[in-house]
């Protein structure tokens, strides 16, 4: 029940990836049959991933993963658009908007930047984490140079209003590249990058059943953007390093099977999502829904909670105790004593804060598995709250 933290992957794709481990291991860059074989693969899976954008291949940079493509869309388009704006004469520090609710990827990196004389908004969201986009009308300015909005929230679920915030921005300037974190929608939905209208996307392949440490950023052509790890002439001389063939191969294998299967994955999570979003509620005091009451605005994958003077660490062990694997939030902050950023920019009451429960559904998930969490939850929540008065 913790998908949004990392999946299995798809013995399909470990069956893709095979043969570049072991056969075609070639270094990409060289020019002998071992190398072609291993660049006809690199080439192959950045077609396939281009395909699903809707994009060029050469508008295709592997990464490590998201927090890397995340990180490299701010860091390279900031670089890219300082320099261009010194060489028109501007020296105004430039400006960057998010949301206060982005991944840590982006959030931190935003923060690194304000050190490094680059202005940030962060814009507010409402109740149910939907970006306030009077809020985005309000914060562009003349030295806008970027503006980044999750397309769907990694906690809570919620599916960002991207396709319309970019034309928000693309009226006042067009010459703003917009960025979306598509790390937890790829596999649940559409990434054409024109009908969403960004010019930077990224996306991670262990999220949607692919291997770890490989991940990719669209970067439209023509954007600002200046490399952020320089030693070699590789993706274009964007990102230097030697490609993780096999990784790559096993993310463009990923995203075509999820792709390809979306409709019949998204069906069969949705129902058993919609179960848990109406019985936990009832089942249990003291418990409210967090992110969008309709489902339509939420990923089919995502039912998430808080329950009233809980900590939601103590229920994450009672579950791990009945063999339950579930989260209390992002994975990426499962250490932190600090309640949820996500939650406390939503406005969710004290009270909530500290007992919050993620449970994210994939592909071999049954009805049976969402029964058996209905019927230990309950006893696990009534038993911490027991064990805390």
């Amino acid at each position: 029940m913790d998908h949004a933290a990392t999946t299995a992957c798809d013995p399909r794709v470990v069956s893709a990836m095979l043969p570049y481990l072991t056969q075609a291991w070639g270094n990409p860059s060289s020019i002998y049959a071992e190398a072609r074989e291993a660049r006809k693969g690199l080439d192959g899976a950045r077609r396939t991933v281009a395909e699903i954008l809707g994009a060029k291949p050469n508008e295709v940079i592997f990464t490590s993963g998201g927090t890397e493509a995340d990180n490299l869309a701010l860091r390279g388009v900031v670089e890219g658009a300082r320099r261009a704006r010194a060489a028109r004469g501007i020296s105004a520090p430039p400006h960057v908007i998010t949301t206060r609710i982005e991944h840590h990827a982006v959030l931190h990196a935003a923060e690194a930047l304000e050190h490094e004389r680059v202005r940030v908004t962060y814009l507010r969201v409402d109740g149910e984490g939907f970006v306030d986009l009077g809020a985005l009308r309000e914060a562009l300015d003349e030295d806008t140079v970027l503006v980044s909005i999750m397309y769907a929230n990694n906690e809570v679920g919620t599916i960002e209003p991207v396709a319309e915030a970019a034309r928000i921005v693309k009226a006042h300037d067009e010459r703003i590249a917009v960025h979306t974190d598509a790390v937890q929608a790829a596999g649940a939905l559409s990434l054409d990058v024109d009908a969403l209208g960004v010019d930077l996307l990224s996306i991670a392949a262990h999220k949607f059943y692919g291997p770890k440490g490989v991940g990719a950023l669209y970067v439209r052509g023509r954007t600002p953007f200046a490399p952020q790890t320089v030693g070699g002439s590789q993706e274009r001389n964007r990102r230097a390093g030697t490609e993780n063939v096999a990784g790559i191969v096993g993310l463009a294998t990923a995203l075509r099977l999820a792709e390809d299967e979306r409709a019949e994955r998204n069906a069969h999570l949705t129902l058993m999502r919609d179960r848990l979003l109406e019985q936990i509620p009832e089942r249990i005091g003291g418990a409210i829904i967090t992110g969008p009451r309709d489902g339509a605005g939420r990923l089919p994958n995502n039912a998430s909670f808080a329950f009233e003077h809980v900590e939601g660490e103590a229920v994450l062990l009672q579950l791990d105790l009945q063999g339950i694997a579930a989260s209390s939030g992002s994975a990426c902050t499962t250490a932190s004593l600090e309640p949820s950023h996500v939650l406390v920019a939503m406005g969710v009451p004290e009270r909530y804060l500290r007992g919050s429960l993620r449970l994210t559904l994939g592909v071999e998930n049954t009805m049976d598995d969402i029964e058996r969490v209905l019927a230990v939850l309950p006893e696990a929540v009534s038993r911490v709250r027991a064990l805390a008065t």
